[in-house]
């Protein structure tokens, strides 16, 4: 695959992209390491064992697809974020091409997919902490983890914590980061070498049912379900943090695609470890798809609250299980800063574009989106309340995270013929960047699919209910909303109705037999289902993108208003 560089313009002092209010702090590590750090968050805590239950040993495959399938949408990602460096991004990119109801649908997706994140963290750590405070959460009668009143008090305590931390601003928040960052790399370095080299049996991977005891099915299911395509979500940061990076064509494309390759290589290998040092009589008990529950650290603590530390307990090696005790805090932690920031930036992303209130476009001294900040701390409460536990909860983020990226494939090609002139510093070889959105966009639409009817019918409502708040916006807004340009974006719902009708005829969750779903669609038929739709959607997103001069005006109207915005910051 080829890739040009363009000649971009020297960056003009004191600018952000094009957001002048907004400092820029993140060097290429920095920024790499805010990706990074976002990806190891509580992923690798619990994903490991969520894989295995679900795909066995061949969960090391799950890995390996779920890494290609975001390095090809973070390359989509990488030619538009240098682009246009705009923080928030994932929110701001279909506003360019496709106007002001295609943007609200995916920023409102983005949105509240990125404001879930935080809470996932906030759950990790206490469900790790369960392990010698119980009090913070009990099991249910289907064995989910959940919170006591005493633990959703915690929860809300944490979240704030990690908005005051974001209030300080991006320059602080990046010095802890990097420190943080190294930290956990080495953790799960030290994990993988210690299981490898005191209890590895290999025998687990041909045992219990052989390498795929689950099938083709469990392993793409394990992509969705089982924390993987979670686990990589963190590329984004940079895309929503290009507006904050000082030197977008070197940084952007390093940080999309480096952390997914970095992060994919130690993910797989701590599958490996994982597989090999799970207690064979855990695994013998009823195979791997119960094996969380099948071994304790010697107690009534069961492996659901803390599985890499309860099988270091099980080994006897304290000192490790201690070491992961103490990252359940440090990982999630790092990665619920991370993310209570890009939630805030993403609607801040909407207020500029003017289809959400444009007061969540405010910004403090230090560079901060505050109002947006508060918005995401009030939402995050919420989503302690109707999800059981971190599995719970990370199937709904992922297919809400999975859809907005989607976007991104579509704007790349529709760029290619709005502006063939502009100026790409990271540009996709001729003849790749076709096939490159294509493979993307059809990734996006297996993850979702895979992901289960019983979660996407939720995400389908909360689509329904965002565009019943578009419509209050726009008719208490009038005069201060941009026009929809409908005729531009209304392939959006059919993207959206076609994801909705393949998952409910589909079989995932085959096992769930109250999911609703028909199970007409056997996995093959639900891929070349996708397949279709991914042409469809594809084609008429392109037929339908806006004129040059549009998107020339639009591009226009925001630096005009930035300008504006940056001049009156100046002291």
């Amino acid at each position: 695959m080829g890739v040009d560089a363009g000649t971009a313009p020297p960056a003009r002092a004191g600018a952000a992209g094009d957001d002048k209010r907004l400092k820029k702090h993140f060097g290429p590590i920095g920024l790499l390491f805010t990706a990074v750090g976002s990806v190891i968050g509580s992923g690798w805590l619990f994903g490991a064992l969520d894989a295995a239950e679900l795909a066995g040993p061949a969960a090391i495959v799950s890995w390996g697809i779920g890494a290609v399938m975001f390095v090809l949408i973070g390359m989509t990602y990488a030619e538009l974020g240098t682009m246009f460096p705009h923080s928030g991004g994932v929110a701001r990119f279909p506003h360019y091409s496709f106007g002001s109801f295609a943007s609200f649908s995916m920023g409102w997706v983005t949105w509240i997919a990125a404001a879930a994140v935080s809470p996932i963290e906030v759950l990790a750590v206490v469900q790790y902490a369960t392990n010698y405070l119980p009090w913070l959460e009990r099991l249910d009668a289907d064995k989910n983890a959940v919170l006591t009143p005493a633990g959703t008090g915690i929860c809300i305590a944490l979240l704030a914590v990690f908005v005051l931390v974001n209030f300080f601003g991006v320059r602080w928040f990046a010095r802890i980061n990097n420190v943080l960052v190294w930290w956990k790399l080495a953790i799960i370095a030290l994990v993988i070498v210690v299981f490898l080299f005191t209890a590895f049996d290999g025998s687990h991977f041909s045992s219990y049912g052989g390498f795929a005891p689950y099938g083709v099915h469990g392993i793409f299911s394990a992509v969705a379900s089982a924390g993987i395509a979670f686990s990589f979500f963190g590329f984004r940061q940079g895309v929503e943090l290009a507006g904050e990076t000082s030197n977008p064509k070197r940084n952007v494309p390093l940080t999309l695609i480096g952390s997914v390759v970095l992060t994919g290589v130690l993910y797989v290998l701590l599958q490996i470890a994982f597989i090999g040092a799970v207690p064979s009589d855990a695994v013998a008990k009823q195979g791997w798809v119960n094996v969380g529950t099948n071994f304790s650290t010697g107690g009534d603590v069961l492996a659901t609250f803390g599985p890499l530390a309860a099988i270091a307990g099980v080994l006897g090696i304290g000192w490790l299980a201690a070491l992961l005790y103490a990252d359940a805090i440090i990982s999630p932690g790092d990665t619920g800063l991370i993310y209570t920031g890009v939630t805030a930036r993403i609607s801040y992303a909407m207020g500029r574009n003017r289809n959400a209130p444009s007061g969540l476009a405010k910004v403090n001294k230090t560079g901060v989106p505050w109002v947006s900040l508060i918005l995401a701390f009030i939402v995050g409460c919420f989503f302690f309340l109707p999800f059981p536990g971190w599995s719970q909860l990370v199937s709904f983020v992922t297919n809400s995270t999975v859809l907005s990226f989607g976007s991104g494939p579509l704007v790349l090609l529709a760029m290619r013929r709005q502006l063939p002139n502009q100026v790409r510093p990271f540009r996709l070889g001729r003849g790749w960047a076709g096939v490159i959105a294509f493979l993307a966009l059809f990734s996006t639409n297996l993850i979702i699919y895979w992901t289960g009817w019983d979660t996407n019918w939720k995400l389908f409502v909360v689509i329904v209910f965002g565009y019943v708040l578009m419509a209050l916006n726009q008719a208490l807004g009038k005069g201060r909303t941009p026009r929809m340009d409908f005729r531009h974006g209304w392939w959006v719902l059919v993207w959206f109705a076609g994801l909705a009708l393949i998952s409910y005829l589909g079989n995932y969750p085959e096992a769930d037999k109250h999911a609703g779903n028909l199970s007409v669609l056997d996995f093959n038929l639900g891929a070349l289902a996708s397949l279709v739709l991914t042409v469809i959607v594809m084609a008429l997103a392109l037929n339908s993108a806006l004129p040059q001069e549009r998107v020339e005006e639009i591009l226009a109207e925001h630096r005009e208003d930035d300008d504006a915005a940056g001049e009156a910051a100046l002291p």
